[in-house]
């Protein structure tokens, strides 16, 4: 049934993007935005710039595009700031990365040059394998976080930008179980002030953006907003958050094949996957600390979407294994083995082998463009920014936050589904459930 629309603020002025981490995918990002503004290039990949939405019945043929549907910042009103710990500019961070082309880049440098690191939150223990100089010093961490609030508010009286938001595309950090630091905003802040060493670099980007009412999105496997204390901190000042780690190449195919395995009701009894990648995710990677993380990352999305406990028959005992090797000759050309032994009617045996060439940040870079523009559109619309946790971003992300009492949406179908009716319902337009009946009537 359609309703009345949601009430959602235009996005009047500049959106600042503010980007822990201006490392390979920080810099496609930012260099393919720019390249799209000068109409060097096409934002392939972005649902919000390339994407559909249909409306109503097949019979109306009604799909505008999302961007004309729903009211998005345009690109021209991006301006971005970020934090390394390498003193590199936007455009000698862009040539280390080895993404782009050279010939792009030098097309853009006027532009990138301008773009300076401000000096990172950095402690060696949650990364182990990256050294860099570029670093804020501070009594506490309670002090830090302050500091990264200065210079939030200094990039925006730069910039004048009138809206922000933060997105993580730093570095995988070492495995972290929550404490008890971990679970209440008063914990928490009195962990800032005493030093804990349970408090990530992450999560004091995080906490810093959240007092300050800026949405933050964590790419990485960390685990960053995905505790009560910074989710608390959140709904107080409602400030939508999403995250976590963006789903781009071995893990979006995990996600496209296993809803499909599943919807045959073909059986699956081991997965193998490998990957080689010489990018500085690959080095950060290479210490096990933060290769846990990313495995945890990577592991559950199988067990969601399969659901052994359902079908105990066809996928209890299911065998999945998942290695990362370090290859610096690749950069951040990843390449992804998969070894799938199924099994179908009466039993029988059979295989699919998976090589997957991509390119990692090729693939993040249009992911990252969608989540600022979604959490900005969330920000203006008090209906989802009161909700914290943006579930219908799960879309995004190889472990998608949602709600403590339930189980996160893997299923790649699904998690569009969820996002296309989200902006549907916004919009005051009919939920689309596929049923098809009025048809034959």
């Amino acid at each position: 049934m359609a309703h009345q629309a949601v009430k959602i603020a235009e996005p009047r002025g500049t959106l600042g993007v503010l980007i822990p981490g201006m490392g390979a995918v920080a810099t496609t990002f930012i260099a393919g935005v720019e390249a799209v503004r000068r109409g060097l290039a096409s934002p392939i990949g972005s649902l919000t710039q390339m994407g559909t939405i249909r409306l109503g019945k097949r019979t109306e043929r009604r799909s505008p595009a999302i961007r004309d549907f729903i009211p998005l910042a345009e690109l021209r009103d991006l301006v971005f700031a970020g934090w390394d710990l390498f003193e590199d500019d936007g455009y000698q961070a862009a040539l280390k990365a080895g993404v782009l082309e050279r010939s792009l880049l030098d097309q853009l440098k006027d532009f990138l040059s301008g773009l300076r690191p401000m000096p990172a939150v950095f402690e060696q223990r949650f990364v182990k394998n990256l050294r860099g100089r570029n670093v804020k010093k501070a009594k506490n961490k309670r002090e830090l976080a302050e500091q990264v609030m200065d210079d939030i508010r200094g990039f925006q009286k730069r910039s004048g930008a009138s809206r922000l938001v933060m997105i993580w595309c730093g570095s995988t950090e070492a495995f972290l179980k929550p404490s008890a630091v971990h679970q209440t905003l008063a914990a928490f802040e009195r962990g800032l002030r005493s030093n804990s060493p349970e408090i990530a670099p992450s999560m004091i980007y995080a906490y810093a953006a959240l007092r300050l009412g800026i949405p933050f999105a964590n790419g990485a496997p960390n685990l960053t907003v995905d505790i009560p204390a910074l989710q608390t901190l959140g709904l107080k000042n409602r400030v939508p958050i999403c995250g976590k780690d963006f789903k781009t190449g071995q893990t979006l195919l995990k996600t496209i094949i296993a809803p499909g395995l599943k919807a045959r009701l073909i059986g699956l009894r081991g997965w193998f996957s490998t990957n080689i990648l010489g990018n500085r995710d690959g080095e950060v990677l290479d210490d096990p600390e933060s290769f846990r993380t990313k495995e945890e990352s990577k592991l559950s999305a199988l067990e969601y979407i399969l659901q052994p406990d359902l079908y105990p028959e066809l996928y209890r005992g299911l065998y999945h294994k998942v290695r990362i090797n370090y290859y610096p000759p690749r950069g951040d050309n990843k390449e992804g083995w998969d070894n799938l032994d199924i099994f179908g009617w009466l039993g029988y045996p059979m295989q699919i082998k998976i090589d997957f060439l991509c390119r990692d940040s090729i693939l993040a870079a249009p992911l990252v463009l969608d989540l600022v523009l979604f959490l900005d559109l969330a920000q203006r619309c008090p209906e989802l920014a009161r909700k914290g946790i943006q579930e219908w971003l799960s879309f995004y992300f190889k472990s998608p936050m949602c709600a403590p009492a339930l189980y996160p949406e893997h299923d790649l179908f699904i998690q569009l589904m969820k996002l296309k009716n989200t902006l549907r319902h916004l919009r005051g337009e009919e939920l689309i459930t596929h049923l098809g009946w009025e048809y034959y009537d």
